[in-house]
């Protein structure tokens, strides 16, 4: 028997990077999963990559209308859910002289609002001693140039991690959070022009300890460990970082 033969799971954003990691490792291993996204063509193509046991709900977190509306399907597919990957969020790099209001609210519309009301939504769909994991960010623990919004909102997750907790584990419900370090996604290429993201990225792997990227896997097996394995932990923020917040 596969090790995840049964298990239900949800992955927002899992149409690209850590999102899609996560999806295709917990398929692979025998789960169901339902993945999210905005872009219809993303996640006809994702499902084709998970393979059969992946459903597929065009949304943005960010809209109720449209949680409702993935809790309805989730509940409809699959009944109940024993993983909850709350991965959904949008990067941007915002200078602290020129950021707009417009800039602000979108990114704490997606990455905040999103995440909360994305485990308000899915929580009576949880089954007994599920697990859901928020991912954060490196950001949220160091101080990153330009980047002050994003990393208020993946501060803001990390709270949230211990604060669901203490809501839901009446229900022996784990909630916990995985902060990534750099990890090669390609949504730097995807917010920023080729050059920015280069650089960007050449900063990083220069202040990491391990001195490279993460990779996708790396990150989806840190995530699985604390949806599934990590029976006796709670309210934790796991950095899988390179030692770049530890070291």
């Amino acid at each position: 028997m596969s090790k995840y033969s049964g298990k239900n799971v949800v992955v927002t954003g899992g149409s690209s990077g850590i999102g899609l990691a996560i999806a295709q490792s917990l398929a692979a291993g025998g789960a169901r999963v339902a993945i999210t996204g905005r872009s219809q063509a993303a996640l006809d193509a994702a499902r084709e990559r998970i393979g059969a046991n992946a459903i597929a709900v065009r949304g943005d977190v960010s809209s109720l209308s449209d949680l409702d509306t993935l809790a309805d399907r989730v509940k409809a597919e699959f009944g109940t859910i024993e993983a909850l990957f709350v991965n959904a969020g949008v990067t941007a790099l915002t200078p602290f002289e020129s950021t707009t209001e417009q800039a602000y609210d979108k990114l704490f519309a997606i990455n905040v609002k999103g995440a909360f009301f994305t485990v308000q939504k899915l929580a009576p769909l949880l089954s007994r001693g599920a697990g859901v994991v928020l991912t954060t960010s490196v950001a949220g623990v160091v101080g990153i140039k330009d980047s002050s919004v994003y990393a208020a909102g993946k501060a803001a997750l990390r709270s949230m991690a211990r604060s669901f907790s203490r809501e839901l584990l009446p229900r022996e419900i784990r909630v916990n959070a995985i902060s990534p370090g750099p990890v090669d996604t390609g949504v730097l290429e995807r917010s920023m022009s080729k050059e920015a993201a280069a650089e960007f990225i050449a900063e990083r792997v220069a202040d990491n300890p391990m001195k490279r990227l993460g990779a996708l896997d790396e990150i989806a097996a840190a995530a699985a460990f604390l949806a599934f394995d990590a029976t006796y932990t709670a309210g934790v923020e796991l950095a899988v970082d390179g030692g770049v917040t530890q070291l």
